[in-house]
């Protein structure tokens, strides 16, 4: 007797039976789940491989407004903000910063703890320095040289610096260090 309709086909790929199909997907999960991790271990959150993002000139302008900045201690020729500024090639944690109007956006690396220390001796010694740094308030650095030494301003939204194709993965404040014993009250600036 020959078969009567149409004849029956499969797929070739299609599992012959329950447990073959089980295996199969077992195997497919596998491979999603590897796949995933790979994908998931490569992605690093607030790490970049830069450390020295270009500050944006509209956050650089709202500060420079009330600051009127002298000095561009943390630049480049290339993104200085001030017409004087140092660069890479000078030892700038070593340069005197005397009593300029200081803007510093630093190299938002491992280093952060020494550039807040400069900025804070820098304020005794007669700068005003204006730093835009990560919200950090757990770190080392926070907790030895801003908590309690200077003015924090909070700062709306996220920056995104020049060249980044997003915003940074943080807040940004500035960290403000005023020329005065700590424990005093600030001076009082003419408008």
């Amino acid at each position: 007797m020959a078969p009567r309709g149409r004849p029956r086909t499969y797929h070739p790929n299609r599992p012959a039976t329950h447990a073959e199909y089980q295996q199969r997907f077992a195997h497919k999960r596998a491979e999603a789940l590897a796949q995933l991790r790979r994908t998931l271990a490569q992605k690093i959150y607030h790490e970049s491989q830069r450390q020295d993002w270009e500050t944006p000139w509209p956050v650089f302008h709202a500060y420079d407004q009330e600051f009127h900045f002298t000095l561009d201690v943390c630049a480049t020729a290339d993104n200085a903000k001030c017409p004087r500024y140092f660069t890479p090639e000078l030892d700038k944690l070593a340069q005197d910063w005397g009593d300029d109007i200081c803007w510093m956006n630093p190299p938002y690396g491992r280093q952060m703890g020494q550039w807040m220390e400069k900025a804070y001796l820098s304020s005794l010694a007669g700068a005003t320095v204006v730093c835009l740094v990560p919200s950090r308030p757990g770190t080392a650095w926070w907790q030895a040289w801003v908590l309690e030494k200077a003015e924090v301003r909070y700062r709306q939204g996220r920056t995104t610096f020049v060249g980044a194709r997003d915003p940074a993965g943080f807040d940004s404040v500035a960290v403000i260090y005023w020329p005065f014993v700590v424990g005093q009250p600030r001076p009082i600036t003419a408008p």
